[in-house]
């Protein structure tokens, strides 16, 4: 019971350690940086309750994709190295290069960004790496999600997730059901680790405890370990609309590694027999495996070691198929080949 003359202190949401206001900043920075993502279809902008995309009418039968991801325990890094300006453009290509495989056009991307604090220099900096995540991609960063909840996470720290939304006409869906014997197998580079494997990753630097400042191959481990996720839409999509039906089927190698994710899109009885001789192991892959002496199939079911997507053809498109995508900017290898195999054995073989 209290008095007639309330002497307690005035409570509001600012004590209570949420502050409105900068949220209104953070909106007021990323306006700029969402603006350069819009495509046409985009009705509206950035602020309301609901983002609106229009379907273009140029798809007769539209199929919606969609994919939702994080960016793992390598916000762990991120947050011990100040590593906040890449973190975004991992977020936005887990999930575009997902929906990717399916032959899907990323069109739309959403984010969701919680911390304990808003620290709007920090937002700022991730939503930036977001933002040319989507630029890469060619898909609208169209809105999004700031939470600040006080105590949910410890302070300097933030969660972060995404989905992105992608329209494929149903005739030309990607769905690996014309994969046969014979087909060839592409591998195109990847950036780095990308985003998966760092729990493992963490794990060997705390133990090793290497200098990340040092030269390491050209540049830094520390920007080695931080690299973005590199983003195959423009590349793939180029492909598929030079040469419809040409790719008979595409894998995203994350979790899980080549062992994985390639069965992921195989028919039933068919595998995937892949030389690793035929791609050179990126330094960092190679530095993993000795200073965390990692058998080698943990290295393959764990990493992506420096194959980041996998494209299957048949024999006869392997050659048009790597030119194209090579003058597309990509590093492209001839990793294997699909054969026959029982009931019961592995579909993906890396010897």
């Amino acid at each position: 019971m209290t008095s007639s003359k309330d002497t307690r202190t005035s409570l509001s949401y600012a004590s209570a350690g949420v502050d409105i206001d900068a949220g209104d900043a953070l909106v007021e920075r990323i306006k700029p940086l969402a603006r350069r993502t819009m495509r046409p279809e985009v009705l509206g902008g950035i602020g309301g309750f609901g983002a609106l995309f229009e379907v273009s009418k140029q798809y007769r039968e539209p199929v919606l994709v969609s994919g939702t991801d994080g960016v793992g325990t390598k916000l762990k890094l991120a947050f011990q190295l100040d590593g906040h300006d890449t973190v975004g453009q991992d977020l936005v290509a887990m999930s575009v290069n997902d929906i990717l495989v399916q032959g899907a056009e990323p069109v739309f991307f959403l984010d969701y960004f919680a911390c304990g604090r808003l620290d709007v220099d920090t937002a700022a900096r991730v939503v930036g790496g977001i933002a040319r995540g989507c630029e890469l991609a060619g898909c609208a960063l169209i809105g999004g999600e700031t939470a600040e909840m006080p105590g949910m996470y410890p302070a300097g720290e933030y969660d972060l997730a995404g989905f992105a939304v992608g329209i494929v006409e149903k005739s030309a869906l990607i769905t690996g059901e014309t994969i046969a014997e014979g087909d060839v197998v592409l591998g195109l580079a990847s950036s780095g680790a990308h985003s998966n494997g760092y729990s493992l990753l963490r794990k060997i630097l705390e133990r090793d405890a290497p200098d990340l400042d040092a030269d390491f191959h050209g540049r830094s481990l520390r920007e080695t370990v931080l690299a973005p996720t590199r983003i195959y839409v423009k590349s793939l999509l180029g492909l598929m609309k030079q040469a419809p039906g040409m790719v008979k089927g595409l894998a995203h190698i994350t979790g899980g590694g080549l062992l994985d994710n390639v069965p992921r899109v195989l028919p039933e009885g068919l595998a995937a027999h892949i030389d690793a001789s035929s791609w050179p192991m990126p330094p960092l892959f190679a530095w993993l495996r000795e200073a965390g002496n990692v058998a080698e199939q943990e290295m393959y079911r764990v990493f992506n070691c420096g194959i980041g997507m996998v494209v299957i053809v048949s024999a006869a498109d392997a050659d048009r198929a790597s030119e194209a995508l090579a003058r597309a900017g990509e590093q492209v290898f001839r990793i294997g080949r699909i054969e026959r195999c029982a009931s019961g054995e592995a579909q993906t073989v890396v010897r």
